[in-house]
């Protein structure tokens, strides 16, 4: 009788070497993402900023900066979430990055 070596193949997880590098930032995203509201309202999200930030401080700058208003919300399965009135989905990724906060690599910004 002969011996076969048969491997099956289980489930592929095309993304199992970016959780286990230890890489810092190893893909940790900032997304920015837009919400219609109701007529021309719109709303911007930004989720993913690491927990060591103050984001209350990083909101009063964001506020200042644009002259709108926005809060930060607790979300179950996001975690913290700042939200601002309006699109601000550009001016949000550019100060980011000027503040030094994300690399422009880590951004995500979604909608429309």
């Amino acid at each position: 009788m002969v011996e076969v070596d048969l491997q099956i193949p289980s489930a592929f997880d095309p993304f199992a070497e970016a959780k286990d590098s230890g890489a810092p930032g190893a893909k940790e995203y900032v997304h920015i993402r837009i919400q219609q509201r109701n007529g021309k309202k719109s709303l911007t999200t930004v989720q993913g900023l690491r927990k060591e930030f103050s984001y209350e401080k990083i909101l009063k700058d964001l506020k200042k900066e644009f002259c709108c208003n926005g809060t930060v919300v607790q979300d179950k399965e996001l975690g913290k979430v700042i939200q601002l009135q309006g699109d601000q989905r550009k001016n949000v990724s550019q100060f980011l990055i000027s503040a030094g906060i994300v690399k422009k690599d880590q951004i995500k910004i979604h909608g429309f």
